[in-house]
């Protein structure tokens, strides 16, 4: 957003505290884009849809969002409270992206060569550029999820739960795109 824009209020739009966590601001944005999406006759808003679409996508990441804030304060006079909260969240979020990773590179080595898709730890790791100890954590995880498991080798492989992991969730991001891209005015 630049000076010359007008400051739009993101929390307003989705009807949300600006100190809601991540599962709030979510909620807010399904909830309200499923009242006002073009097909839902009785309270179709194309102009409040694609609003709510805007706003979620600038405060859904948790990067953006923290800009965002510094933004919103600067305009609104708002104090975000100082607390460890906030860090724990934006550790969930990096966790969470780091997860879809390790599961998405170790879906396309098990899809690639199905019979030997284990791949070395030091890879894995190597991939997500991260500590010693952040990886042991995802790893740990993953594979209490059974989403992962370590083979008779010593290497890791996606299990066909985590096969499922990642299908279903490139579903949902697939019926999300298509849900945005309706929208779009020709």
């Amino acid at each position: 957003m630049t000076d010359s824009q007008p400051f739009i209020d993101y929390y307003q739009i989705l009807q949300v505290s600006p100190t809601c966590d991540g599962r709030g601001l979510e909620a807010a944005y399904r909830l309200l884009a499923k009242m006002y999406h073009p097909d839902h006759a009785e309270t179709a808003d194309v102009t409040k849809f694609n609003e709510v679409i805007t706003a979620y996508k600038a405060l859904r990441s948790a990067e953006n969002r923290a800009q965002y804030n510094l933004l919103y304060t600067e305009k609104t006079g708002f104090r975000f409270p100082a607390n460890e909260e906030a860090d724990g969240e934006k550790f969930a979020y990096d966790d969470a992206d780091a997860h879809s990773r390790i599961l998405i590179f170790l879906y396309k080595r098990r899809r690639e060569n199905a019979q030997d898709a284990g791949v070395g730890r030091y890879f894995v790791q190597k991939m997500l550029n991260c500590s010693d100890e952040h990886f042991e954590f995802h790893i740990w995880y993953l594979k209490a999820k059974n989403l992962i498991e370590t083979t008779e080798q010593g290497t890791l492989a996606i299990t066909i739960e985590g096969v499922d992991h990642v299908i279903s969730m490139s579903q949902t991001i697939m019926r999300e795109k298509l849900l945005i891209g309706r929208t779009v005015d020709p």
